[in-house]
C-alpha cells in the first residue's frame, strides 16, 4: 500500500490541501494547457533563425503547470501529454514545470543534431533525489550520477565487463541457464493436474526472472528465486525497487533536503527504499568478496571460470571496492523493472499477433537447431528476436525521454537553442509517429531489417533510442538485450502464447512506462 503525502500550496489567496500517493507519479515535462507560439521579436525581428523565446510552449508559469498536473493527477499520462502536445504545436516545444525547463523534440533529424553536440562528457538530467540519498548516507556515486572526467574514467572500466563483445560472450551462458530454468518452472506449473495450458499474470515471475538473471551475471551466483518458496529477502528487494521508482518522480520537483529536514513521508519512503536496495546489494557483494577471496574462489578465477561482473572488476583492480559497490548497486536497481516490464509487453504483443508469433518461432526453431545449443549462435541466427525487442521498445519504451545538454549552441527546427539547455528526445511520441514510421501502431519486428533501416533517410539510426545513444547509453544494455531475447527464445520453443483480450493495454508512467494492469497471458505447451 502507498502512503498519501499531504501537501499545502497557497493559490489565489487561499490554502489548498490535497493528498498525493507516491503511486501517482510526476513527469519530466509539464502542463496540459497548450499555448500557441507567439512572435516575440516585434517589428525589428530579424528573419532567419528564430530566437529561443519564439519556440512554441505550454505556458510560462512553471508552478501553475506543476500545480495543474498535480491537482488533476495527469503525471501518470505524461507520454500521452507529450504526444498530444507535439500534435498540436509541432515537432518542437518548450515546457516548464516548477523550476525545471526543457526543450522537447521528437524527429530523428533533430535528435541526430542534438547528439552530435553532446561533447566528450555527455550529460543527462541528474536524478537529484538519488544523488541526495548518496550524499546524506555517504555512499559513493556510480556512473549514473556522475559527470565529467570522473564519469568517463569509471565508464570505460565498466564497459570492458558489460558492453564489450568478449564480456557478452562470457555472461551469455549464465543468462541462458536462467532462461531455461524459468521455462522448466513454467512447464511444471502448466503440467500440474494434467493440464496443457495455464493462464496467468506473469509479471511476478518475470520480476523474479530479471532479479535471478541479474544476480547470476553481476555476482556469479544463483539466488534460487524459481524455487517453490523464494526468499523473502529477494522479494523485499523487488518491492524496494518498485517503491524507489514510484517515489522518484515527485521528488524531482521538490527540494529533497527540505523534505528531509521536515521529515516528509515521501522522502522517508524514498530513502528507506534505497537503504534496503543498498543493504541487499552490500550483503551480496560481501558474500561475493568472501567467496572470491577464498582459495577455492581464487582457483576458480585462475582456472578460467567466469566469476561475474563483480569478480572481474575485483580481479582487474582498476576501481576501488567502494566504486565497485556503487556501480553494482546501480546495475542491480536498474536491472529488474527495466527488463521485466518490456517482457510483459512482448508476451502480450506476441500473444495478440499469432501470425507474427509463428514467424518468429519458426526462425528461432531453425536457428536453435543449427546452433547446436550455443546461445550466441542461436541469437545471431534469429534476427527477428532482436527485432521483437526493438519493436516492443519502440511502442513501449521503458524511459519515455532521453536528455542531453548540448555543449554548443545549436539550431533545431530553425530555432536557436543555447548551449547548456536541457533538450529531451521524446521517444514515446516518436515511436508512434507517422512522420517517422510507416503504420506505426502495427507490431512488426521485421521493420527493423535491412529493408526499412534505410527507408527514412540519414537519421534512421536515431529512431531506436530506448537504451540511449553513444558513450552515455545504458551501461546494462547488453545484459538487458540478451536477457530478454534468450527468455523469449526459450518461451517460443516451448509454448504457444495467447491473450484473453486484444485491446490496447492502458499504460502509465512512474519513472518508467508500464501497464496499468499487467496483461494475462495463456501459455500452452507445444
Amino acid at each position: 500500500m502507498s502512503t498519501p503525502v499531504a501537501l499545502g500550496i497557497r493559490a489565489k489567496g487561499r490554502n489548498v490541501f490535497f493528498a498525493v500517493s507516491p503511486q501517482r507519479s510526476f513527469c519530466m515535462a509539464a502542463a496540459e494547457t497548450v499555448v500557441h507560439r507567439k512572435s516575440e521579436g516585434g517589428r525589428g525581428a530579424v528573419k532567419g533563425v528564430r530566437s529561443f523565446e519564439e519556440i512554441p510552449h505550454t505556458g510560462r508559469n512553471g508552478w501553475y503547470n506543476l500545480l495543474k498536473f498535480w491537482w488533476k493527477n495527469h503525471f501518470q499520462q505524461l507520454h500521452k501529454h507529450m504526444e498530444r502536445t507535439f500534435n498540436t504545436l509541432g515537432p518542437i516545444y518548450r515546457e516548464k514545470v516548477g523550476t525545471m525547463s526543457s526543450v522537447n523534440i521528437m524527429l530523428p533529424s533533430d535528435i541526430s543534431e542534438l547528439f552530435q553536440s553532446e561533447g566528450l562528457h555527455p550529460r543527462r538530467m541528474t536524478l537529484q533525489p538519488w544523488a541526495t540519498h548518496r550524499e546524506i548516507r555517504k555512499h559513493r556515486k556510480g556512473i549514473f550520477l556522475k559527470n565529467g572526467e570522473e564519469w568517463r574514467a569509471d565508464r570505460l572500466q565498466l564497459n570492458k565487463e558489460v558492453m564489450m563483445t568478449a564480456a557478452v560472450k562470457r555472461f551469455l551462458p549464465l543468462l541462458d541457464e536462467v532462461a531455461k530454468d524459468f521455462c522448466r518452472m513454467l512447464q511444471a506449473r502448466v503440467e500440474q493436474k494434467g493440464r496443457r495450458s495455464l493462464t496467468i499474470d506473469p509479471s511476478p515471475d518475470l520480476f523474479r526472472f530479471a532479479l535471478e538473471a541479474s544476480c547470476h551475471v553481476l555476482y556469479g551466483e544463483r539466488i534460487g528465486l524459481f524455487s517453490s518458496s523464494p526468499s523473502l529477502e529477494s522479494q523485499k528487494f523487488i518491492w524496494a525497487v518498485e517503491r524507489m521508482l514510484t517515489t522518484t518522480p515527485p521528488l524531482l520537483y521538490l527540494p529533497p533536503r527540505l523534505l528531509l529536514r521536515i521529515g516528509a513521508p515521501l522522502w522517508t519512503q524514498h530513502a528507506t527504499a534505497w537503504d534496503h536496495i543498498f543493504s541487499h546489494a552490500e550483503a551480496r557483494i560481501h558474500r561475493g568478496y568472501q567467496r572470491l577471496s577464498s582459495p577455492q574462489g581464487k582457483g576458480s578465477a585462475s582456472g578460467g571460470q567466469y566469476t561475474g561482473v563483480l569478480g572481474q572488476l575485483m580481479e582487474k583492480g582498476q576501481l576501488s571496492l567502494d566504486l565497485i559497490k556503487a556501480n553494482i548497486t546501480e546495475l542491480m536497481a536498474g536491472g529488474v523493472d527495466t527488463t521485466a516490464v518490456p517482457l510483459q509487453f512482448a508476451l502480450f504483443e506476441l500473444g495478440r499477433n499469432p501470425e507474427v508469433q509463428e514467424c518468429v518461432r519458426q526462425q528461432v526453431r531453425t536457428s536453435w537447431m543449427q546452433a547446436g545449443g550455443d546461445p550466441q549462435k542461436a541469437l545471431q541466427g534469429a534476427p527477428l528476436l532482436k527485432g521483437t525487442i526493438k519493436e516492443i521498445l519502440r511502442l513501449y519504451p521503458v524511459g519515455i525521454t532521453v536528455q542531453r545538454y548540448p555543449v554548443r549552441d545549436i539550431v533545431l527546427q530553425n530555432y536557436h537553442i543555447p548551449a547548456g539547455t536541457m533538450v529531451q528526445a521524446c521517444i514515446y511520441p516518436m515511436g508512434r509517429s507517422l512522420k517517422v514510421f510507416e503504420d506505426p501502431l502495427r507490431f512488426d519486428p521485421s521493420r527493423w531489417g535491412n529493408r526499412e533501416e534505410g527507408h527514412r533517410g540519414e537519421a534512421a539510426g536515431f529512431r531506436s533510442l530506448a537504451f540511449g545513444f553513444g558513450a552515455r547509453q545504458c551501461v546494462g544494455r547488453r545484459i538487458a538485450e540478451n536477457e530478454m531475447q534468450l527468455l523469449l527464445m526459450h518461451i517460443l520453443l516451448n509454448f504457444h502464447l495467447s491473450v484473453l483480450s486484444s485491446e490496447d493495454p492502458e499504460t502509465i508512467v512512474t519513472l518508467i512506462l508500464q501497464p496499468k494492469t499487467p496483461p494475462r497471458i495463456t501459455f500452452t505447451k507445444l
